[in-house]
């Protein structure tokens, strides 16, 4: 038997799911979480499509689970997340989790990243993808993002670049995102480290499709990131 999150931590944990363009991806992601029993915090990111509609059907099902923010524009990833964790801090909750809501990551993992926190063996996870099933343009990008985390943040990570994180409330109240995009990952990793927040790397099982694959970090975001990560020295 492995690890199992029992009732009272599931309604103490919020999962952060920043959701941009996704009505046709989004739905089973909430549904599954919500049948484990976890309480969400979805950020339309200014879709374009129908994804705050189909997130509003899916409250009506799960009213007490799931609570909407909705920005009026699409402000990006890392401004997102800011937005999910500045909202969390209203339920006081003692976990966070962040997902992505296109569906690449598997619910059943939230037992994985959660453990070390719920133990107490750390204050943050980071969910590490298997590289060996990552397309290799992604997984070029990640080896070169995980390189540039090393450099410019000094600290060495399996996955900087990951979406599926965890995190304690108390970690989470010293830590300061600005990140608009998706350096927000790395960004979250140099908070974690600079305020001696212990961590653990968890693997994960990820989901590629053919939309998910056209998403997040391949070698030319890796590059805007490069740009973002110099700037942000000065």
């Amino acid at each position: 038997m492995g690890f199992k999150v029992s009732k009272e931590d599931k309604k103490e944990t919020y999962v952060i799911l920043p959701a941009y363009n996704e009505a046709t991806r989004i739905k089973p992601v909430i549904e599954e979480i919500a049948e484990k029993g976890y309480n969400m915090i979805i950020v339309n990111d200014g879709s374009s499509d129908n994804t705050l509609e189909v997130i509003k059907e899916t409250k009506e099902k799960y009213p007490d689970k799931i609570h909407i923010y909705s920005h009026i524009i699409n402000r990006g990833v890392g401004v997102a997340m800011q937005t999910g964790f500045d909202a969390v801090l209203k339920y006081n909750p003692k976990y966070i989790v962040n997902m992505d809501s296109d569906g690449q990551h598997d619910a059943n993992d939230l037992e994985n990243v959660l453990e070390p926190l719920i133990t107490g063996r750390a204050q943050a996870v980071i969910g590490v993808r298997p590289l060996k099933d990552m397309p290799l343009s992604r997984n070029i990008a990640n080896a070169i993002m995980n390189l540039l985390t090393r450099i410019f943040y000094k600290v060495d990570v399996s996955d900087s670049q990951t979406g599926f994180r965890a995190i304690t409330i108390d970690a989470l109240k010293k830590i300061n995102i600005n990140a608009r995009g998706y350096l927000i990952s790395s960004e979250f990793i140099r908070e974690v480290n600079d305020n001696k927040i212990p961590f653990e790397e968890v693997q994960i099982k990820t989901i590629y499709t053919p939309e998910t694959q056209a998403k997040g970090t391949n070698v030319t975001v890796a590059f805007k990131i490069l740009i973002q990560m110099i700037k942000h020295q000065f």
